[in-house]
């Protein structure tokens, strides 16, 4: 991992400063002399800026995402706790961490972070920019703010405004932390009992009725106690806590909520697709019930230059990370 430090004042959508700025990125592959070999990577919600370990079989050496011919960049996003600025820093006016009182930040605000970067690094433009769920909140944003920059546009189980339900799952993950008799002390700790009740929530819409029953349903028919289904949602809760912090999950929910291309532009989000006219493949799951197919069939009629490939997949939200073979094969085709 590096870090780019940034010692000036960042901006935020909502009128705030940030008074400096870390970003914590990865970088695969060597920039070519031309500078048309970028392939710039935009993670989703706990991930972090290491593409080639979270998205294994999509990106690495002899992947459709290759090192020996693209140069690859995955920057860590504002707000998280992997090295990018985020609530468990050190506030340089008070010399404390953040914790509660780190800004509320934007989908905007952190492409504008990832701006930052693109000129740190000299790429003049992108070739390729991919990214799903949030990351394709990310790379949706980016196309319409730098649309000289972004040459092509790779989206996955994304849509371009956050719907009510995604909404209403958000605050309800946010309920869940803030029931937790430990969220208001200042310690970097605090709420990890509510963050693991979040993610439990969060688990439920990354998945779906089927695939939770194909796969945690007990053979035992006698049980009365310890169930599959209930030791698996209390091992993902255990597992996002002992890598994770509960003030960045709660202020990344916050962000989802803020996407909306339209803010700012008119209103009018059909209008705001039909201005992205970089050659876009676009990629839903058939049971995705967070972003589902119906977002991406909307998002294809229009937008002026988009392929959308339907990928049949019982593992919902999730099928973007755990069907490589599949996105690796439709993104193979539509680059050649």
């Amino acid at each position: 991992m590096k870090q780019f430090e940034y010692n000036r004042p960042f901006k935020l959508e909502n009128g705030q400063e940030l008074p400096s700025l870390t970003i914590a990125y990865h970088t695969y592959g060597t920039l070519n002399a031309e500078k048309n070999n970028v392939i710039w990577i935009c993670h989703a919600l706990t991930a972090n800026s290491d593409a080639a370990d979270w998205w294994q079989g999509v990106v690495g050496s002899g992947c459709v995402i290759n090192p020996e011919t693209h140069f690859i960049v995955c920057a860590n996003i504002l707000g998280s706790c992997y090295g990018t600025t985020g609530p468990l820093n050190i506030n340089k006016l008070t010399g404390k961490p953040w914790l509660h009182q780190f800004p509320l930040i934007t989908i905007r605000d952190m492409v504008n972070a990832h701006i930052l970067l693109r000129k740190h690094l000299g790429i003049d433009n992108i070739h390729l920019l991919m990214g799903g769920s949030m990351g394709g909140y990310q790379a949706m944003e980016w196309s319409i703010m730098e649309k000289e920059v972004i040459k092509n546009l790779f989206l996955l189980a994304t849509s371009p405004a956050e719907s009510a339900w995604g909404i209403a799952i958000h605050a309800t993950q946010r309920l869940a932390i803030e029931a937790d008799c430990t969220w208001q002390q200042d310690t970097p700790e605090a709420g990890q009992k509510g963050l693991k009740a979040a993610r439990a929530v969060g688990m439920l819409t990354y998945r779906n009725y089927g695939i939770m029953v194909q796969k945690q349903t007990d053979a035992d028919t006698e049980k009365l106690n310890d169930y599959k289904a209930a030791s698996y949602i209390n091992y993902q809760g255990e597992k996002l806590v002992k890598r994770f912090n509960a003030y960045s999950y709660w202020m990344l929910t916050k962000a989802l909520d803020t996407h909306q291309i339209a803010r700012g532009r008119g209103g009018d989000v059909e209008a705001v697709l039909q201005s992205i006219d970089q050659r876009t493949l676009l990629i839903g799951i058939s049971s995705d019930i967070l972003c589902p197919l119906e977002e991406q069939r909307h998002m294809q009629q229009h937008l002026p230059n988009c392929t959308l490939v339907e990928i049949d997949s019982a593992y919902g939200h999730d099928g973007f990370m755990v069907e490589v073979q599949k996105i690796s094969a439709v993104l193979k085709g539509w680059l050649e």
